[in-house]
């Protein structure tokens, strides 16, 4: 259900900023723009936290399992998108994760206001800690709307973030070099 207050909050920013909710093609902007922040702000109801199917590694795998997704989250400073790939990788213990579940992960993480570095360390903190695997390392690459419509209007640069846990952070370590090549793909 749309939230009325956020409706009419809506409704006045688009007075204040000069135009009118009023006239044809504005009518139910507010109402949508209500309904998007709910959709894409589903991070702060912790009863959409997905679920994480984790296994038993009978089999003892010990090798990287990787995963790249691409994910959109707001800027928390202008409440604006930015957006890029996410690249996952963990070395299991004696528990495996539904891959899916790694999407998952992220989605729900990106879904409130953010910075790119705590996005970075939330999902690495949550696989840590719930698969209590060999290693955890986690990149994000980005684009921030709000370097690129505003301020210094630089379109295409990318930010990069990373947070690795365990053997990843391994000095002269063969998995942190693996993790890295396979970003590059």
């Amino acid at each position: 259900m749309i939230n009325p207050y956020i409706v009419e909050k809506i409704y006045d920013i688009i007075k204040l900023i000069g135009d009118n909710p009023e006239r044809e093609g504005m009518q139910q902007t507010a109402e949508r723009v209500a309904g998007m922040y709910e959709e894409i702000f589903k991070g702060y109801n912790k009863e959409n936290k997905p679920k994480l199917t984790v296994f038993n590694n009978t089999e003892h795998y010990d090798q990287m399992i990787f995963d790249k997704t691409y994910f959109y989250s707001m800027c928390e400073h202008h409440i604006i998108p930015f957006f890029g790939n996410a690249f996952i990788a963990y070395i299991p213990n004696k528990k495996l994760i539904g891959l899916s579940k790694l999407n998952r992960i992220v989605d729900f993480y990106a879904a409130k206001l953010q910075t790119q570095e705590r996005l970075t360390h939330e999902i690495a903190n949550e696989l840590w800690k719930e698969l209590k695997p060999k290693g955890v390392a986690v990149m994000l690459k980005a684009r921030h709307l709000c370097k690129e419509m505003r301020g210094v209007k630089k379109q295409n640069s990318k930010m990069i973030t990373s947070c690795l846990k365990g053997v990843f952070l391994e000095k002269d370590n063969n998995v942190r070099n693996e993790f890295l090549k396979m970003t590059e793909l």
